[in-house]
């Protein structure tokens, strides 16, 4: 994934991020006052987020995500078939036995820290995300039903598992880690580590449409 202009793009990504996050809320019934209450994120952040006007953290994404019975990269990876499309093309194919997603296509969250841009769209059993980040102290634990695979593609990451150790991870390193296992990570030294993520996902994550 090339670095992008974020300046130029943020716009669009982030209103897209927002449709999202706008209609799987409204499909489960929150207020976002609700919402607010379950992240722990304040009703006006929230609600620039869904207009498109601010860029929610990769923390603060997993927080609604979570909140909304689902996942970062399911999020990401939302296609016609989720609560609303976006309206730019997320896959040259998408259907249920194909995704083909080419290098200027795909639904991509960017914040200062970094960039991660979902590698497959729609509903899928299992969700690659390709990650570049420039975060140089640990945030919050993540913590998800899944297990999850890294690939480091380029740079040091520094991978904090909890009760099962700290690893850094150099250059084609890989590392496998159980669903329930809590993680964070971090860069190691001046450049940005550049990485594939893989989370298995269970299909029909988001709700069924009412008929």
């Amino acid at each position: 994934m090339a670095e992008i202009d974020a300046g130029a793009a943020d716009s669009e990504l982030a209103s897209d991020l927002g449709r999202r996050i706008s209609a799987l809320r409204k499909l489960h019934g929150l207020t976002l006052v609700r919402l607010a209450a379950m992240t722990e994120l304040s009703q006006p952040f929230l609600s620039q987020i869904e207009r498109g006007k601010a860029r929610p953290s990769m923390a603060s994404l997993h927080r609604i995500a979570q909140a909304l019975g689902t996942s970062t990269p399911v999020l990401l990876a939302a296609s016609s078939e989720s609560p609303e499309p976006d309206s730019r093309a997320q896959a040259e194919i998408d259907t249920e036995l194909v995704s083909l997603v080419r290098a200027d296509e795909g639904s991509m969250a960017v914040q200062d820290t970094g960039q991660a841009k979902a590698l497959v769209a729609g509903d899928r059993a299992m969700y690659p995300l390709e990650f570049v980040t420039r975060l140089t102290e640990f945030e919050e634990y993540y913590q998800h039903p899944h297990p999850e695979f890294i690939y480091v593609i380029s740079g040091v990451l520094e991978v904090d598992l909890a009760d099962q150790g700290i690893h850094v991870l150099q250059a084609s390193d890989t590392l496998y880690f159980a669903g329930g296992v809590r993680h964070r990570w971090r860069v190691r030294g001046l450049w940005p580590a550049r990485l594939l993520m893989t989370q298995a996902g269970t299909p029909h994550q988001y709700p069924a449409h009412e008929n």
